[in-house]
């Protein structure tokens, strides 16, 4: 059986998603130095989370769904984790 979501609930997170995009733009504008990376990863981390959770429905699933959104999450951070390794000790 579905959820049914209101229209308004996808018209906030569209207003979210709007705001976190100017936030990302007003970010880029200024040198941040060593945080411009974080702030970016943060927000783009936002925006992925309320993609997933609301246009994907993750939020209103099943727990195998929501098993397999998690897995893939946890994949992205070892992929992250092991680039990061990979940049900081090269010689």
């Amino acid at each position: 059986m579905s959820h049914i979501v209101a229209k308004s609930v996808y018209f906030q997170v569209s207003f979210c998603l709007a705001i976190l995009l100017l936030l990302t733009v007003t970010a880029a504008q200024f040198d941040l130095g060593h945080w411009n990376v974080p702030i970016a990863l943060a927000i783009a981390f936002a925006k992925a989370t309320l993609i997933v959770l609301f246009f994907m429905h993750i939020r209103y699933g099943t727990p195998l769904m929501k098993l397999f959104a998690a897995a893939g999450f946890i994949w992205l951070a070892i992929l992250f984790s092991l680039t990061a390794a990979d940049v900081l000790y090269r010689g």
